[in-house]
């Protein structure tokens, strides 16, 4: 039997292709972005978008992100019409990595405590750079506003993700808007979801349907 919540979630092919087309833009926005504060170039896989329950998201993360992986997970959530949750994947390491395309200057900036927990802060703030330009392109294309939650870190290592399911209602289904990156010229990948519930999904089939319009008018 079809989960009722499920088939309200359903969209067309045409909606898909709509909503891919402008996960591209804002994932590429969001990477840009990111490439000012650390030099690098990201390169994004092909977006993808699926529709589960929430509790099949450990097991899809877990599929999705390579088996017995160690991450860091981070995550904000927004809210408006467009309503949901920005989550980041890194894998564990990466911080140390990433904390050397931070300018000399930019390390000098900060305080000794500051500097203490400049790993775990700069895993903050890469999520808060990624979701918040992607969320904000999305947000933008789609002609609304939303707002932000500050960015929090859920989990430093591990490969069990059954902890997010503390932090959303689990009798909703998602909508899930993925999309895998790497770093140019260094050996780890990440992965950016976008979650919103079915409780946006009237108001995404409008905006879309208006997203295009704008251009066969």
């Amino acid at each position: 039997m079809n989960d009722p919540a499920t088939s309200q979630t359903s969209f067309s092919q045409d909606e898909k292709d709509i909503l891919q087309e402008i996960m591209n833009i804002a994932f590429g926005n969001a990477t840009a972005d990111l490439a000012e504060l650390i030099d690098v170039q990201v390169i994004l896989s092909i977006p993808d978008i699926r529709i589960m329950g929430f509790t099949a998201l450990p097991k899809f993360l877990h599929e999705t992100i390579n088996h017995g992986q160690q991450t860091a997970a981070t995550g904000q959530k927004f809210r408006g019409e467009f309503n949901g949750t920005g989550l980041l994947f890194l894998p564990l390491g990466a911080e140390r990595v990433l904390e050397k395309f931070l300018s000399d200057s930019q390390r000098d900036k900060l305080s000794k405590q500051e500097g203490k927990d400049m790993q775990t802060g700069l895993l903050v703030e890469i999520s808060n750079i990624l979701i918040g330009a992607c969320v904000g392109k999305i947000s933008e294309l789609l002609n609304t506003v939303v707002s932000y939650t500050p960015p929090e870190l859920f989990t430093e290592g591990g490969n069990d993700y059954e902890f997010l399911l503390e932090h959303f209602d689990t009798e909703q289904t998602a909508i899930v808007m993925k999309t895998l990156f790497q770093f140019d010229q260094q050996d780890f990948h990440g992965l950016l979801l976008i979650l919103t519930n079915y409780e946006s999904v009237n108001w995404m089939k409008k905006a879309l349907i208006d997203f295009m319009q704008q251009y066969e008018d």
